[in-house]
Formats: structure tokens, C-alpha cells, sequence
């Protein structure tokens, strides 16, 4: 008797175990993603991505360019010791010179996905840039994160905040979700209030993530835009932006990169 019961509270602590193995998250606008990027820069990335599970990207070019640097960009983490693979969006329906692609790179171990997602068609008409969407399976646990990029900060953000906080209403999005991006706004303000009520909450507070064209006396970062939010159904471990910029000094061969810093979510499923 003692025999089984010890074996089934075994079986009971390795369920429970798995089922909240962590899972790191990295979201990053990299400015002008695409032809651009040479080959030491992407390996820079590919060395501050690394450890990442699964990488959301935004600002991928369009047009020629955008789809071969995330294709470089896995090949290089694939160097790196783990199995990547990777999904890019259709160009969003835009107006001119605002179009742009999303990514999605992922580390194939343990993660898996159904199709290739797709841009949510229905806030084609509600944002600029419409987010895109992508189903993950963690072993067998269904995780969906939606990629954004915001309108710019002048041009009303907070419009296109909203409509996706009511897109995210619908009880399609009952599991955990990811709302993962560059909102061009910070997330105190009140129109996230929304989001929040529906049980989501944000990765980084009051964590600036955006660079400085040259360092000042205040240092080198500017805003607190980029953010993910998780749902109720995710335990957050932690979340925190990677600053690799590090000091002053460093501040032009960063922005070579992007003017952007990655903000990277630890969490478990619940």
C-alpha cells in the first residue's frame, strides 16, 4: 500500500513539475530588420537571443531582405548548440511605408506549432499594422502570442491598443496568452486599464527600452514602450529588458543593432 502511494505522489510531483517548466520569452523590435544586417551583426543578435525559448520579431522589412535575415538569424542560433526553426509573416496591409513582416523563432525541443500563423485580419481595418498570430504546443499545452507593432507615438497608438484589447475579449482566448511588442506607449497609462481588467499584466515596469541617439548625462535609454503582457493563465517568473548596450561607450555599435532593447518574460503555464 505504502508502495503505491509513493509511487503515484511521484508521478503526481513529475506531472507537476513538467507542467511548470519555465519558458523564456524575448520580444524585440530590431529597427529595419532585413538587408541591412551584416553577418556580425546577426551573430551579435544570435548571442543575446540565445537562451531565449521563443523570440518575437518586429520591424522586419517587407520587402527583399526582411525573410533572408531572419533565415540568417536562425542559422546562426542554430550554431549555437540548440534546434531553431522560424515563421514570417505576409507584409501587413499598410499605407505606404508603413508596411512591415513579423517573425517568430523558436527553439524545437520541446516546442511545437500547427500551422504557420497568420495576421489578424479582423484589426486590418482598426490598425496599421495588424498583429500576427501564432499558436504554440509546449508539450501538448496550447500558448498563443500575438506580435504587435504600434503606429508611432504622434499618430495614436492608443486607438489601436484598445481594438486589440476588445479583439482579446472573444472566448477563443481562454488559454494563455502572450501579447508580446512595441506598443509606443508606456504601460501606466490608462489605456491599458482594459487589458488588465481581462486578467493581463505586463512584463516590465517602468523599464525604459528604447535608445538615445548619442548618451547624455541622464545615460543612453529613452522610453518605456516595448512590453509583454500575459494573461491570467501564465505565472510570471520574471521579466526584465536585456540591456546589452551596457555603457556610454557602446551606445553607436548598439544602435547598429537596433534602437531598441529585447524584453524577455520567464514564466510557466499554469
Amino acid at each position: 500500500m505504502f508502495k503505491n502511494t509513493f509511487f503515484l505522489l511521484l508521478i503526481l510531483f513529475h506531472f507537476t513539475v513538467s507542467s511548470q517548466e519555465q519558458i523564456r520569452l524575448i520580444s524585440w523590435n530590431i529597427r529595419d530588420f532585413g538587408k541591412t544586417k551584416n553577418s556580425e551583426e546577426l551573430d551579435r543578435m544570435a548571442e543575446i537571443l540565445r537562451d531565449a525559448d521563443i523570440v518575437a520579431i518586429q520591424e522586419v522589412v517587407s520587402g527583399y531582405g526582411g525573410a533572408q535575415a531572419v533565415a540568417k538569424l536562425a542559422d546562426n542560433l542554430n550554431r549555437k548548440g540548440a534546434k531553431w526553426d522560424y515563421v514570417i509573416s505576409n507584409p501587413t496591409n499598410s499605407p505606404k511605408y508603413v508596411t512591415e513582416r513579423y517573425a517568430f523563432i523558436w527553439k524545437t525541443k520541446n516546442i511545437k506549432i500547427k500551422n504557420r500563423g497568420a495576421l489578424i485580419s479582423q484589426l486590418d481595418s482598426l490598425v496599421d499594422r495588424e498583429p500576427f498570430f501564432l499558436d504554440f504546443y509546449i508539450k501538448g499545452r496550447k500558448l498563443s502570442v500575438i506580435n504587435f507593432h504600434s503606429r508611432p507615438h504622434d499618430k495614436n497608438p492608443e486607438r489601436e491598443i484598445l481594438a486589440i484589447t476588445d479583439y482579446l475579449k472573444s472566448d477563443d482566448f481562454q488559454h494563455p496568452i502572450l501579447l508580446a511588442g512595441d506598443f509606443n506607449v508606456d504601460q501606466k497609462e490608462e489605456v491599458f486599464i482594459g487589458l488588465r481588467t481581462q486578467g493581463y499584466n505586463a512584463a516590465v515596469i517602468d523599464a525604459k527600452t528604447t535608445l538615445k541617439q548619442n548618451c547624455a548625462t541622464d545615460g543612453y535609454l529613452n522610453y518605456p514602450i516595448d512590453n509583454i503582457f500575459y494573461s491570467n493563465k501564465i505565472v510570471l517568473k520574471s521579466g526584465y529588458v536585456i540591456d546589452f548596450v551596457k555603457a556610454c561607450e557602446n551606445i553607436t555599435s548598439a544602435r547598429e543593432l537596433s534602437d531598441h532593447l529585447p524584453v524577455l518574460l520567464n514564466f510557466s503555464i499554469d
